[in-house]
This record gives C-alpha cells, sequence and structure tokens, in this order.
C-alpha cells in the first residue's frame, strides 16, 4: 500500500480558522484531509476548503460526532485523527500509520508536552486518571486518550456508533480492548494551540464536562 495516498486524516473542527491554516500545512504530502465542521461560527470550512481540504458538515454537536461523520465520509483504507487546533503536529502521523501497517489494529499518540504549562493540571490529572483506569479494567497498554490515533476504516465502522461527545476516544479504546484489538501507543509532541481556545483544557468547566462523559463510558 502507498502510504501516502491511502490515508485520510480526519479533523473535527469548530471554531478553528485561526488555528487550521497550520495543521493543514503540517498533514504529510499525499494524505487526504477531511474536515469536520461542526456547527463553526467562523471561517473555518472556507480555511479548509482554500487550503485544498474536503469539508463536510455535521450538525449535531459533539466530537464524538464529529469524528464518526468524518470515518464515514473517508474512502481510504487507512484514517488517522487529530485535532484542528495545533496542538499535534500532523507531520507524526507516519509513526503511526506505520504502526498500524506493521500489524497494531490501532495506533495512539500519548503526548508529551514540549513545555511546562502547555498540558493544564486539571486536564492532565483527569487524563492520567482515566488511562489509569483502562490499564487496570481492560489491561490495554496506554498512558493516553488517544488524542491523536490511526487505524484501518472498517475497523472502525465495526464498533459501530460511538459515544458522540467527549467520551468518543474512551470508548474507542473500551471497544477495541472488548474486540480484543492490538494496540500501540507512540509518544507525540504536545505544544500550544496554534489559535483559539480549547473546549475542553481551556477551562476548568470544559473539563469537568470531559471527565462526565468520560466516566459515563467507564461505568
Amino acid at each position: 500500500m502507498d502510504q501516502r495516498h491511502d490515508v485520510t486524516v480526519v479533523i473535527p473542527c469548530r471554531d478553528e480558522a485561526e488555528a487550521l491554516p497550520e495543521v493543514l500545512a503540517a498533514v504529510p504530502d499525499g494524505y487526504r484531509i477531511v474536515v469536520v465542521d461542526n456547527g463553526s461560527t467562523d471561517a473555518t470550512a472556507a480555511v479548509a476548503r482554500r487550503a485544498g481540504a474536503r469539508v463536510v458538515a455535521e450538525s449535531e454537536p459533539g466530537y464524538g460526532a464529529a469524528v464518526q461523520t468524518g470515518v464515514a465520509a473517508a474512502r481510504t483504507e487507512l484514517v488517522a485523527v487529530l485535532d484542528g487546533d495545533g496542538s499535534m503536529d500532523p507531520g507524526e502521523l507516519p509513526t503511526l500509520v506505520g504502526a498500524v501497517l506493521a500489524g497494531a489494529d490501532l495506533a495512539v499518540g500519548r503526548r508529551r508536552p514540549t513545555r511546562p504549562g502547555v498540558w493544564p493540571w486539571h486536564a492532565h490529572l483527569g487524563n492520567r486518571v482515566i488511562a489509569g483506569r483502562l490499564r487496570r479494567k481492560y489491561g490495554l497498554p496506554v498512558h493516553d486518550i488517544g488524542a491523536m490515533r490511526v487505524a484501518r476504516r472498517t475497523k472502525l465502522l465495526s464498533l459501530g456508533p460511538l459515544h458522540t461527545r467527549f467520551g468518543y476516544p474512551l470508548e474507542l479504546l473500551v471497544g477495541a480492548a472488548r474486540a480484543d484489538w492490538r494496540i500501540i501507543e507512540k509518544d507525540i509532541t504536545y505544544r500550544p494551540r496554534a489559535g483559539g481556545v480549547s473546549k475542553v483544557s481551556g477551562s476548568l468547566r470544559g473539563s469537568l464536562r470531559a471527565t462526565r462523559d468520560f466516566w459515563s463510558v467507564l461505568k
């Protein structure tokens, strides 16, 4: 398989017009891009189209709803997912793609902050607690909830509809564990956003809402 032309990068977005140009410019040459506009009130869709990305709309609010719309819209064997805020480097996607081509069912990124303060303490703590629970309850070899991930499209679709909000990455990992997928975790850089404000770690309220969704999956 030609790694360049058989990968679709799904980027769920809501009001990421400021950060999106940097993200799209860093996607490896030849990778296809689907930007899912999840009710943006800014120029997210126009920015994506100008950069040559395919844009699909998802009217149901929620990260999981947007991701699943993007996966359904993809037409390649491999699908990668990452945020549109610039906090993760799309140039590191080939490492995860390579892990799937080498036999993993799901390759996920473990965020490594580039400097202190990049990952707010409340968001980092919540992530550590949830990841610890995943290791203990499901035996998953993960230390992060997989903010960047690569899998085969057919595998993702086989899990059926998953959580439509912040609980999506977690329910994906739980579903993968129950399906006995081989999961590989790779370090990725985690850096300041290229623009805008995070819907999760940008506020204590956002982190609490995400944690609520996570626990609804784990209970």
